[in-house]
């Protein structure tokens, strides 16, 4: 049992301490039953210190003999008469001073700070329960056997900071807790503690250490039942964040998740939302492999028949077609308008502008397909923009590698072809011709088994 862990309580009675078993000696139970009456008794007459000093040496015999659950009832007693009291400064002196015995049984001190925490919910004043929560911190930093009761209790001291306006101090309170390390804590009471954490990094707009944080959530544990509670407050603060940075590709899958929710489908409204929101953000991502799958994935989502608008609104962006965005905003300005994505604010504004460059890009792209050669100032004019701009979109998707380009500003030209070598274009003409005769040659037969056909 060498390698055994330290101070394990077994049901048996039996305690593990200093590397070794140490088995029940005698059993206290009778004298602890006699005990906490008299004590009670002693206290109710207002001599709580003599009340406590009496059970104190029968502590010290229960804790020496290994007796479990009577000095965890001893211990359990003396906070409780404290409470009766109201003497909070007590229970924690008294707290401190059982921790701090030797060889104290860890399942006792665990029980004992279970039961101070129950109190704190009862505190008489906001200052009260405050102090009691940061002197039950400190006794219990460091104390494994107690890690969940202090993780809760670091919670409850951030929820009060936060109601005092200090937005700062409630997040460094929680985030000193690593609790996807706490092997004995729930794993559903992890992922809320996990959750407040991320909600007041957002609060404060530290946007880089929420994003840290929330990696800590594996998305496969909100696939167990009710915990749906938590994959809308996941996701939502994922949107929030994406939205800070512009991914929209990850918003749109955040929606996505949101949609696929069975509390949302079960609301139409909710999830027409969702699925509205998922594919307007995948028409504001930019065009690459991603989003072009992306697309064709929620062109296949039945739900979108009940959406003609948005269905219209991706067919722009599917369809090898320029559609000048004098066109586009005529067609669809009053319906995405009116959502909550594009509405007249700041932020609407601004994606309004983000919007107006995705059918600027997907105009491009239907030039390099039909064309090879383009004139400046023709090309301006198919995007109803300015020469300096229509260069500047053009450049933006060069540089993203989702066209080939090159502008010959002297003559004014836009080249959209690369330049063969001699042997590439060779390869091409021999690759057609045979094309060409593979054609012939197939007409010609058909053209002979027709007339056979007809001699017969």
């Amino acid at each position: 049992h060498r390698h055994q862990k330290k101070n394990i309580v077994f049901e048996c009675g039996e305690e593990m301490s200093e590397d070794k078993i140490v088995k029940q000696e005698a059993d206290y139970s009778a004298h602890v039953d006699e005990a906490l009456p008299v004590a009670s008794s002693m206290a109710e007459e207002g001599k709580l210190d003599e009340a406590i000093e009496f059970l104190v040496p029968l502590e010290k015999k229960s804790r020496i003999a290994a007796d479990m659950k009577s000095t965890s009832r001893i211990l359990v007693h003396v906070v409780t008469m404290c409470f009766e009291k109201q003497e909070w400064d007590k229970m924690v002196d008294y707290a401190v001073l059982f921790i701090k015995r030797r060889g104290q049984i860890k399942k006792a001190v665990t029980d004992m700070i279970v039961k101070v925490c129950e109190f704190i919910e009862s505190a008489p004043d906001h200052k009260t329960a405050l102090s009691m929560i940061e002197s039950v911190r400190d006794i219990t930093a460091g104390k494994i056997h107690v890690e969940n009761e202090r993780a809760r209790l670091t919670l409850k001291l951030a929820l009060m900071k936060e109601e005092d306006g200090d937005i700062d101090g409630a997040a460094e309170v929680l985030q000193e807790l690593q609790v996807e390390t706490y092997g004995s804590m729930d794993r559903r009471e992890k992922v809320e503690i996990i959750l407040e954490q991320v909600r007041l990094c957002l609060a404060r707009k530290d946007f880089i250490r929420a994003h840290i944080i929330s990696k800590k959530i594996s998305v496969k544990f909100f696939e167990v039942e009710n915990t749906e509670d938590l994959k809308l407050k996941y996701y939502n603060q994922m949107l929030e964040l994406a939205a800070h940075d512009k991914k929209f590709i990850e918003m749109c899958n955040h929606f996505r998740s949101i949609y696929d929710t069975p509390t949302i489908k079960k609301d139409p409204q909710a999830g027409r939302h969702a699925l509205q929101s998922a594919a307007l953000y995948l028409a504001l991502a930019p065009y690459d492999n991603e989003q072009a799958d992306m697309i064709a994935r929620v062109f296949k989502d039945e739900g979108l028949e009940d959406l003609p608008e948005v269905l219209s609104v991706l067919e722009v962006f599917t369809t090898n077609e320029v559609m000048p965005w004098r066109v586009f905003e005529g067609k669809f300005e009053v319906f995405l308008r009116g959502t909550d994505i594009f509405e007249n604010t700041e932020a609407g504004t601004g994606l309004w502008g983000e919007l107006k460059d995705r059918v600027v890009d997907h105009n491009i792209r239907v030039m390099s397909k039909y064309y090879t050669r383009m004139e400046t100032p023709r090309m301006a004019e198919v995007l109803e923009l300015s020469e300096e701009d229509a260069e500047r979109a053009l450049s933006r998707l060069v540089n993203a590698g989702i066209i080939y380009a090159k502008i010959d500003r002297p003559s004014r030209v836009v080249v959209f072809q690369k330049k063969q070598n001699p042997n590439d274009t060779l390869n091409n003409w021999s690759h057609n011709v045979k094309s060409l005769v593979s054609l012939v040659e197939k007409a010609t037969h058909l053209i002979n088994k027709e007339r056979m056909v007809h001699r017969v």
